[in-house]
């Protein structure tokens, strides 16, 4: 297994940011926005937006276990958005191999 942590940092409101480029399978995955954000932050897939990504406050969290539920899921296909500019989310993740 592979640790890989960092910060995703969306320039631009409702434009969404790939989390990590590569097609390592993540095992396990904890994101939190961060606590000085004005905004909310969405975690989801490549279309993630307000209406359907899961919503993250500043400060809150949110930890998915994939190798748990028996899978894992393509570490490029994580985004996050936000609803503010230059809001950040930090993510730190466990990758198969």
């Amino acid at each position: 297994m592979i640790f890989d942590a960092g910060t995703t940092t969306v320039s631009t409101a409702t434009e969404a940011q790939q989390i990590h480029n590569t097609n390592s399978r993540v095992l396990v995955l904890k994101a939190k926005a961060l606590a000085a954000n004005s905004g909310i932050a969405y975690l989801g897939v490549s279309d993630v937006a307000a209406t359907n990504g899961y919503e993250l406050s500043a400060g809150n969290e949110i930890e998915m276990n994939f190798k748990g539920a028996g899978g894992s899921v393509l570490a490029s296909s994580i985004y996050v958005d936000v609803a503010t500019n230059g809001d950040k989310v930090c993510w730190a993740l466990i990758l198969d191999g």
